[in-house]
């Protein structure tokens, strides 16, 4: 018998290469999946403008961004966003100042797909051969009351299915994070202690999957390479000063030389 269902995740037209250079933008969820990468020896910028929870600010961080990575993940958190009354522009960041100064609005499906599709865009412009994940971010948002926070996460929804099928050339894809931990990890388990963030457990496994049905068959002969290497380096020894020890981490920096001769773009 099974006792929870599983997410069903269509192969996207595109693999994830080993330690392609990536780029995170959006909640902070992004940060998360985005370390998770980092750890791993992948080239990463993880939101190099801070937290960009909706699309137009999403859009910003991506206009203002100067690098060329191979592939993007836009992270949605909210549809919600706020307007300076005084000039009428979408702040990305309202940096403390009093409430009154702005205008609180919420984007419609139609909006969130334009500034989505103008964000992709510019990465083209820049990159053809750019591929893009959509993923909407599992955290709920309490302020909004948990019925408007499931009306944002709909209207997201919806505007990432429009933009992965209006997707003509098979470089977009969405990633169902948000399915993931609603649909397959359905417990309070999986959450911190806030009850609204997924914990380190649930970000770990919505990475397990990703590396399942996103990676290539090389990208994951990487991971595995990596991954005694890793845990030789985080070992923290009794007797680090003993000569065991001491050939032990001659070995594994050898290993780790000979690593990144192999891939070239190993961030570690």
């Amino acid at each position: 018998m099974e006792f929870r269902t599983i997410v069903d995740i269509p192969k996207p037209a595109f693999e994830i290469q080993p330690c392609e250079e990536v780029l995170f933008v959006g909640s902070c969820f992004a940060d998360e999946i985005g370390q998770r990468f980092r750890d791993n020896g992948f080239p990463v910028t993880i939101n190099p403008f801070g937290v960009m929870y909706n699309p137009a600010s999403i859009l910003h961080t991506i206009e203002k961004y100067e690098g060329n990575p191979h592939i993007v993940f836009l992270t949605l958190g909210t549809n919600h966003i706020y307007r300076l009354k005084e000039t009428g522009e979408i702040v990305d960041n309202c940096e403390k100042r009093p409430q009154n100064l702005f205008q609180e609005e919420l984007l419609s499906v139609d909006e969130c797909v334009t500034y989505l599709q103008k964000a992709m865009d510019v990465l083209r412009q820049r990159n053809p051969k750019v591929k893009v994940v959509l993923t909407v971010s599992p955290i709920r948002y309490r302020k909004y009351g948990y019925h408007g926070s499931q009306l944002s996460k709909a209207t997201l929804l919806l505007a990432a299915n429009t933009v992965v099928s209006n997707s003509v050339d098979d470089t977009c894809a969405y990633f169902p994070s948000y399915e993931i931990l609603m649909d397959e990890l359905r417990d309070y388990r999986f959450y911190a202690s806030d009850m609204l963030h997924p914990s380190a457990q649930a970000v770990d496994y919505i990475w397990e999957r990703l590396v399942e049905t996103s990676f290539s068959s090389e990208a994951k002969a990487f991971l595995d390479e990596w991954k005694p290497l890793r845990q030789a380096l985080a070992h923290k020894p009794f007797h680090p000063e003993s000569p065991e020890y001491q050939a032990f981490m001659d070995k594994t920096m050898l290993k780790l030389s000979e690593l990144r001769k192999k891939y070239s773009n190993f961030a570690l």
